[in-house]
Parts: structure tokens; C-alpha cells; sequence
């Protein structure tokens, strides 16, 4: 193959899917670039070669504008659709099954907007149904299109469902019953699911031998990603290259060893080891779901058994190309992913440092060989790693030249080994009981990695100066020919930038506020100079799912903790807290049933903290017969002439008992009860004389928050009005003599405007 076929290649196919991406999912400029298509193919029709890139181009375009042509019309949001779909997976949860499906047929009642577009959906099934992979059920669903929250430097949903090509989200009705159609013929990667689930094997080892070696990565907990992500070993776990490579490397290894035995002159020359290695390397991915990682993986995996293979073989460049186009060209949404340049970066540096070296001989040259690899990768994956995420795990690089070779050298093969000597009574125990001793020392080195250095996350303004230096630190050390001198400097800065101080200080008497996004629920987080402190903790799901858990990496401090009552909403993410951060004080309502020992929350307590104000201003002291939401905490917190107003979910007639308290206007108001109409009643609107209310409510709210009723109180007293639900996370700064500026985290469409 030659330099100029997969370049080209590659190119064009990364060029159709970035003008789907500048297109949009409205397809702004679609028309205009429909005519210019259409004249370059009449211009090209006469030059075959820029037809073919032109054709591969054109195809990923098309591909991604049919991904967002699929995604479930709005006039369709929150309405019942009847649908025939197959089941993909089945994540089981706490009370709960998240289905992936893929769309056979869909029906929407016939005023509304048509839904024969779905191809999948991610929904949530509740009741006793027991749903398997591979059955076809009719069933009703309630569906949305896909979103997710959106808060500063937290996990993406709404990008995730974009990449991993879902349609809509929701959940199964159970008025009509779902309908089984067909029932599922296990396929093999089931039979064996189901296999080592009979295993008398620890759970942790059952649902890591899953994600290992079968790519069923939905079985590890959220424990066990919180642990991978904090320590940069997650590229372990996921069906990668590692995996598919050591299948086809023991294969190839096993096939020489008989091609050697069969035809003893000629061995090297016989062809078929090759291919029996590559076939499984097919296999093993497609065994293990044929997931992007996975199929990635299978890719590179062929190309780098075709470049080693030396017969007509495209250079390690070539092939490094080529594998980028052929996995654009079968799943356009991988540009999305951060897993595809992560790894594409990785195996582009390692073929630029071991360009022109002789292969390594011998056990020490192969432990030198994989030093040498993981240290000088060790500074370029961490500056990808910052600027995909904006945090890294600081003992990522020791960690993994300790685990690479543990988990690739002792837990892959042990597990692989099982699988392979399950017909052998017995001996797959046998293996698997090494895996799990394996298995114990891995997750050891992580906890102890974890405990002494946490998962690092920088100040925004550090971000892209870190990583630049430890790009050019790599490059110091990877490329021939620096000198000395310049790879010592570059090892100084990048040691000094890490001394530059990493906490964002505010100055005394500034006070800034963050009201995040966590659907139908409420958590505020407040910072001074010296000072952390939340008002509440969200929701908790039925699924068990914490918003929370999603917005700090684990070993977060908090001075003060605020829960206003105990409704699920509000108080929901109290055991992420207990578990994964650390609280000095709780305070909470007397009477109220929490898993934390609190001091009571009663009017009149008030404190100072960095020159701001906090005060409490209900409920009244000592035990009451109110409800839960009128018992909440109403916390005001004043900076100079500045206030912010915090109510919980009292009720408008508590509303009247604390407004006399108030210093009017109040500057920000988090409005009660999510904008319900229980609260914010016309007299204590008229006389708190809000400048901005924050509707903490999630989107398409089956309360209908904010009431129609308490936004035109709000709009007549002429208050700006926010909403979490469309605006997202809302951040803003208070500052005595400093007008209030509300920052919100999610763009408008084009043509709306804010206040």
C-alpha cells in the first residue's frame, strides 16, 4: 500500500464528519453544502481516485446527519409511544432494569410528529418483568430526547448518549403491560455470562472477570470506575488493545509453534499463523459485543498483525492512518469519544519512540523496553488526559508500570486460561482462583494509590499551561537527537508549575454560588476565602443514581453541610457524601429521619464566616407540628447590601411568618419549592422584591415546576427569571456594591435571549 491511499483515507473521512459536526443537528448550513457536493462530483466524475475520497467523505457526512435526523422529535417529548424493539443489554439495578433497545417498529399517536426514525433507546423498566439480551418485546414508553445535566467539569451525559448513538431516553409504561414476542436464543457471549454467574467465585471477581474478558463493563459498580478513574487505570478494564492483542499474540504464538513442527525448513514462510491469529482477534472482539472500544482494538490489532507479518505490509505510519479511517468509516460517532485520540495518540507516540530501534531481546531488554514506553507516556497521555477531562490521577504513571504488565502478564492470561480449560471440570476454578488473588493485589495498589495520591483537578487557568509543558516534556524525552540540557529544563518547569499554588482564593467578603443542575431537586454550593459549605445534597433516583456523585472527584471537604429536610429530593445524596468525601458539620431540621447525626436547624442561629452572613431564619426552636416541607431550613446569607435567599419548600403561609426578617430587595432568591405553587405566594413576592429568581427544577418535570402561576408573580415584580431545568448549572458572585451577574452553563438556541 502506498503513503498516498490511506492519508487520504483518513482525512477525507475525518473532513465528512467534521462538516456534520458544523452542520448541526438543525443543518444550518445542509442546503449549501448539498450544492457544493453535488459540483464537486461533477467535477471529479472524470478523476476516479478524488472520487473515491470524495465518496468516503460524503458517507461519514451522511452517516452523522442521519444520527441527528433519529433523534426523537420534540413534539414527541414526555408523550406514550408504542414500539416493537429486540433488547440489547439489560443493566440491572436497585429495583430497577436499564434496557438498551433497538427500534423495530414505532407507532405515535397520529396528531403527533412521527417516530419511524428511532433506531435505539435507553429506557428504565420497573415491576417484576425479567427482560433478557436478545428477546423482542412490544411495549409503551415515555420518552424524551436525549440531556442530560450540564455543570462545570462534570461527566457529559447528553454527549455520552450522542456518541453512543441513543435516540431517546425514558421509561417502559406499565399501563399496557409489556409484551414478550420472542424469547432470546443466548448467543455465546450470554452462555458464558450466565456461566460465571453460577461460579462460587466472590462477586468482585465475577464482575471483573465480565468486564475483562467479555467486555460487559456494565457490571462494575460505580465504586469500582470512581476507583479506576482516580488512579488512570480505566484503559485496563475496557476491551482494548491489550486484550485483543495478547488473543492474538498467544494464538500466533501457539500457530508458529505448530507451523514449526509441521514444516520445519520453511515455518517462516507459511502464512496461515497470521491468519489464524487475526481470525482471533475477529472472534474475541465479537465475543466481547463488538463495542467501539473493542472494535477498535479488533482494527489495530489486524493492521498491526499485517505490518508485523512483513508480506506487502503497509509501515507502521500507514497502517496507523488507515485504521483511523476505517473506524470513522464504520462508526462516525467514535469522533466523539475521547477513548479514540487517546489511544490513537498513545500508539502514535510509541511508534515515534521506537521508530529505528532494534527490537528488544531477552527478559531485561523487554522489562527495559516496557519502562521506557510507560515513562515516556507517561507525561503525553497525562496532558491528553487534562485536556479531555480537566483532571488527572497524579501516580497514573507508576501505577501503571507497576499494572500494565500485572494485569496483561498475571490477570488477563489467568482469566483467558479459565475460559479456555472451562471443559476441564475444575480447572477453570483453579484458574480463576489465581485471577482473584491477582485481582485482590491490583485493587489493593489502587486503594493505596488513591489514599496517598488523590485524583488531581487543577484550576481551569492551570489546564492548558500543564499540559502544554508535559507535551513538551514528553517531547524532550521522546524525540532523538534533543539536547541534554533542553530535557532538564523541561523537566524543572514542568516541576515548578506543579508548585504553583492550585486553590483558587477568593478575597474576604466575596462569596461565590453555584446552583446545580441535578434534575428535580436542589443543591447549592457555597465558597468564601476559608469557607465550603452545600444547602442540600439532590436527589436520589430510583435507579439508586446520586447527581451528586458526578460533580467532585472522590476526597472533597466540606465545612458545612445544610440538609433543609429529608425529602429525597433535597436529601438524597447524603450517602455519597458518608462515602466518598468528608463533612465537619451537618445541620438539619429537629424530627427530621436522616442517616447523619446533625445539629438542629432553628431561627435565630447565625454566623460569620470570611466577612459574610449567615442566618437562619426558620424553623422556630424546639420540637413542631409542622410538615416536612414547612419545617425546612431558610437560610439568608448576606455581603454587604447584597443578600441571598435560600427557602427550601416551605409553604406560602410560613413564607409570611419570616418575610417581616428580610432586608428587601433580596438580590438572588432560590425560589421555593422548585417554582411549585405551594410557595412564593404574592405577599412575599411583593415584599422580598427579588432582582433574580433561580427555579431549581428538572427538565420536563412531571410537577410542571415552575408553576405558570409563580413565574407571571415573578415577571409582574419584574425579577429575571432562571431556570436549572434550561439553563443549567447557575453560577454567580456575591460582593458588597457589586451588582449580581448570574452565569449559566448551558447555551440557548439560537434566536432566544435571557434577561
Amino acid at each position: 500500500m502506498r503513503f498516498g491511499v490511506a492519508v487520504p483515507a483518513a482525512l477525507a473521512a475525518l473532513s465528512g464528519v467534521l462538516l456534520a459536526a458544523w452542520s448541526g443537528a438543525e443543518g444550518r448550513y445542509l442546503p449549501w453544502l448539498s450544492i457544493i457536493l453535488v459540483g464537486l462530483f461533477w467535477l471529479m466524475s472524470g478523476r476516479p481516485k478524488l472520487l473515491i475520497w470524495l465518496l468516503m467523505g460524503s458517507f461519514a457526512f451522511v452517516s452523522v446527519q442521519q444520527e441527528w435526523g433519529r433523534r426523537l422529535p420534540a413534539g414527541l417529548n414526555g408523550e406514550d409511544v408504542t414500539l416493537q424493539a429486540r433488547i440489547l443489554s439489560v443493566q440491572r439495578e436497585e429495583g430497577a432494569s436499564r434496557l438498551q433497545l433497538a427500534v423495530e417498529a414505532c407507532q405515535a399517536p397520529s396528531h403527533l410528529p412521527r417516530c419511524d426514525a428511532l433506531r435505539r433507546v435507553r429506557v428504565s423498566a420497573y415491576g417484576e418483568h425479567a427482560y433478557k439480551e436478545g428477546e423482542r418485546w412490544q411495549m409503551t414508553l415515555r420518552l424524551r430526547p436525549p440531556s442530560g445535566f450540564a455543570n462545570p467539569n462534570a461527566f457529559n451525559f447528553e454527549r455520552w448518549l450522542w456518541r453512543e448513538g441513543i435516540h431517546a431516553t425514558g421509561y417502559v409504561r406499565q399501563n399496557p403491560a409489556p409484551q414478550r414476542l420472542t424469547t432470546a436464543t443466548a448467543g455465546l457471549r450470554q452462555k458464558a455470562l450466565e456461566m460465571l454467574a453460577r461460579q462460587p467465585l466472590e462477586a468482585r471477581t465475577q464482575r471483573w472477570l465480565a468486564a475483562l474478558t467479555l467486555g460487559d463493563s456494565d457490571q462494575l459498580t460505580q465504586e469500582d470506575w470512581t476507583l479506576l478513574n482516580a488512579t488512570g487505570t480505566t484503559h485496563l478494564v475496557v476491551i482494548s488493545g491489550l486484550h485483543v492483542g495478547l488473543v492474538a499474540s498467544f494464538t500466533l504464538l501457539l500457530a508458529r509453534w505448530a507451523a514449526r513442527l509441521l514444516s520445519p525448513t520453511n515455518w517462516r514462510l507459511r502464512a496461515w499463523p497470521w491468519w489464524l491469529a487475526g481470525a482471533a482477534a475477529v472472534a474475541y472482539a465479537t465475543l466481547a459485543g463488538l463495542a467501539p472500544p473493542a472494535l477498535r482494538a479488533m482494527v489495530m490489532t489486524l493492521l498491526g498483525l499485517w505490518v508485523l507479518s512483513g508480506r506487502h505490509s503497509p509501515g507502521a505510519w500507514q497502517a496507523w492512518w488507515l485504521a483511523l479511517a476505517l473506524i470513522l468509516l464504520v462508526n462516525p460517532l467514535s469522533f466523539w469519544r475521547p477513548g479514540l485520540w487517546l489511544s490513537f495518540v498513545a500508539v502514535g507516540w510509541l511508534i515515534v519512540i521506537w521508530q529505528g530501534r532494534p527490537r528488544p531481546t531477552g527478559v531485561k531488554g523487554w522489562c527495559w523496553a516496557l519502562a521506557r514506553s510507560q515513562l515516556l507516556l507517561a507525561p503525553l497521555m497525562a496532558a491528553a488526559v487534562l485536556l479531555a477531562f480537566g483532571r488527572v490521577a497524579p501516580a497514573a504513571p507508576l501505577i501503571n508500570l507497576v499494572a500494565v504488565p500485572w494485569v496483561g502478564s498475571v490477570m488477563v492470561p489467568s482469566a483467558l486460561l479459565g475460559w479456555l480449560l472451562s471443559p476441564l471440570p475444575g480447572v477453570e476454578l483453579l484458574m480463576w482462583w489465581g485471577f482473584e488473588q491477582a485481582l485482590a493485589g491490583f485493587h489493593l495498589l489502587l486503594n493505596v494509590a488513591v489514599r496517598h495520591a488523590p485524583l488531581w483537578e487543577p484550576v481551569p487557568s492551570l489546564i492548558y499551561p500543564l499540559a502544554a509543558v508535559l507535551g513538551i516534556l514528553a517531547l524532550c524525552w521522546g524525540l532523538p537527537g534533543i539536547p541534554r540540557w533542553l530535557r532538564i529544563s523541561a523537566l524543572l518547569l514542568t516541576g515548578l508549575l506543579l508548585w504553583v499554588p492550585q486553590a483558587q482564593t477568593l478575597p474576604e467578603g466575596e462569596l461565590h454560588v453555584t446552583v446545580y443542575d441535578v434534575g428535580q431537586g436542589q443543591l447549592i454550593e457555597l465558597r468564601s476565602a476559608t469557607h465550603r459549605m452545600l444547602y442540600d445534597t439532590g436527589p436520589r433516583f430510583r435507579s439508586g443514581f446520586m447527581p451528586l456523585q458526578t460533580l467532585w472527584p472522590p476526597g472533597q471537604q466540606f465545612d458545612h453541610v445544610i440538609v433543609s429536610h429529608a425529602d429525597t429530593d433535597h436529601a438524597g445524596g447524603i450517602n455519597s457524601l458518608l462515602n466518598d468525601h468528608e463533612v465537619n458539620q451537618w445541620h438539619a431540621p429537629l424530627g427530621e429521619a436522616l442517616p447523619i447525626e446533625a445539629t438542629a436547624c432553628e431561627r435565630g442561629q447565625q454566623w460569620q464566616r470570611d466577612g459574610i452572613d449567615y442566618r437562619v431564619l426558620w424553623p422556630p426552636e424546639g420540637d413542631n407540628t409542622l410538615s416536612a416541607n414547612d419545617r425546612s431550613c431558610v437560610l439568608e446569607v448576606s455581603v454587604g447590601d447584597q443578600h441571598l435567599l435560600i427557602t427550601g419548600d416551605v409553604g406560602r403561609d410560613i413564607e409570611r411568618r419570616f418575610v417581616a426578617d428580610l432586608t428587601p430587595p433580596v438580590s438572588v432568591l432560590i425560589a421555593g419549592h422548585h417554582g411549585s405553587h405551594t410557595s412564593s405566594g404574592v405577599q412575599f413576592v411583593r415584599l422580598s422584591r427579588p432582582l433574580h429568581v433561580i427555579f431549581s427544577a428538572g427538565r420536563n418535570n412531571a410537577f410542571n415546576h415552575p408553576s405558570d402561576e409563580v413565574v407571571r408573580r415573578f415577571r409582574y415584580q419584574e425579577s429575571c427569571l432562571w431556570s436549572t431545568a434550561q439553563d443549567g448549572a447557575l453560577s454567580f458572585t456575591l460582593e458588597a456594591g457589586q451588582p449580581v451577574k448570574i452565569i449559566p452553563w448551558r447555551k440557548l438556541p439560537e434566536g432566544r435571549k435571557r434577561c
